[in-house]
């Protein structure tokens, strides 16, 4: 088993696993920091795609913002607007949770029954960016052409980018601001 293999795998562990105990835990505060585990590993997985510019972006937009922008609502939001939220049933399976856990196994069949009809080498367009040579081989030095396009041709989007999360952190201040009584 190389080593490539062997970070995908305990990527993949680290993501499932801490996907899940953001579903399970009732702690908001420990499920924000396993939701930035999560969004690691999933960059990491990204990388070992050879997909450095979705890895960024993921790191960027993701880490970068939404997830302080989670961290700076739970913070400035109330202890007794959480606790409506902590303070819910605790069977893992009701009636309540029961469209959601059908979802997820009409899904889980849809992703095995995908995953077991596929090959992937003989997708159209897999074939297509074979027979045109648009494959992205390991060496290549795309962590440069990120950096240099992302403050050349795209600087315009990422300063957008940069605004709208900063109005989105803004919003969520004033939302999560108490009202004071008459």
């Amino acid at each position: 088993m190389t080593m490539v293999k062997v970070m995908f795998y305990l990527m993949s562990f680290v993501a499932v696993a801490s996907g899940l105990y953001i579903a399970a835990s009732k702690n908001l505060v420990r499920s924000v920091f396993m939701f930035f585990v999560t969004l690691m590993a999933l960059a990491g997985l990204y990388v070992l795609a050879s997909a450095d510019f979705v890895a960024i972006t993921q790191i960027v937009v993701y880490v970068g913002g939404i997830l302080v922008l989670i961290i700076f609502a739970f913070m400035l939001s109330g202890r007794e607007s959480l606790a409506g939220i902590q303070q819910q049933e605790s069977r893992f399976i009701s009636i309540s949770k029961l469209p959601a856990l059908l979802l997820a196994v009409l899904f889980f069949i849809v992703m095995l029954n995908i995953l077991l009809k596929v090959n992937g080498d003989q997708l159209i367009w897999v074939q297509k960016a074979i027979a045109g040579k648009n494959v992205v081989k390991p060496g290549d030095a795309t962590v440069n052409n990120i950096g240099i396009n992302l403050m050349s041709h795209y600087l315009l989007p990422f300063e957008v980018i940069s605004i709208l999360l900063l109005m989105a952190l803004v919003g969520a201040a004033h939302i999560s601001r108490k009202e004071k009584s008459l």
